[in-house]
């Protein structure tokens, strides 16, 4: 029995969930998402909550009631809030800004890093924080990747571009030896 997958839903004010033709569809004031969904489990949309449960109890279906619960309350979360991942950059002549619905990030290289925001995605930039922020919790996080690719954090002076929060193993340079 899966833990996470027996936990109801909770559908907050303002949010309106549906069920058409196998796809779940919520709607709310940051947007619209949808989930399709599995034929091996069921939903069951109330007013206050949305269940979901297996149709049989084999493997398969167990597999997928937790994951599909989990999806269904990021779309939820989603549509009511809204998701964001901040990214933090350190180094020397390290530039981020926001011109339109494009990031430029300087970033040591010899001319500016253009970064085109995909449908559904925005920018903010505040000192060296970068927040990509969004209703689709995956692409989101897929962005954020993206970005954090240009320019990893190396482990000498941990310049680059972090996760916030992100811990980075540093590692000691090369040691002179003292000799004669």
């Amino acid at each position: 029995m899966s833990r996470i997958g027996k936990n109801p839903i909770a559908i907050p004010q303002g949010v309106q969930v549906r069920l058409e033709d196998g796809v779940l569809i919520a709607k709310g004031p940051k947007g619209e998402l949808s989930l399709a969904t599995n034929p091996a489990l069921i939903f069951e949309i109330s007013e206050k909550e949305i269940a979901v449960k297996p149709k049989t109890q084999d493997k398969e279906a167990s597999a997928l009631w937790g994951l599909f619960r989990t999806l269904a309350a990021n779309l939820v979360e989603g549509v009511e809030k809204g998701f964001s991942k901040n990214l933090e950059f350190q180094g020397v002549g390290f530039k981020a800004q926001v011109q339109g619905d494009k990031l430029v990030l300087e970033l040591g290289f010899s001319h500016p890093v253009v970064v085109e925001a995909q449908k559904g995605i925005s920018y903010a930039v505040e000192k060296n924080v970068i927040s990509v922020l969004g209703i689709d919790k995956q692409l989101v996080g897929q962005e954020a990747a993206r970005i954090r690719a240009l320019k990893k954090p190396e482990p000498y002076k941990g310049s680059g571009i972090r996760y916030q929060g992100e811990i980075i193993k540093r590692k000691t340079g090369k040691k002179t030896a003292s000799g004669g």
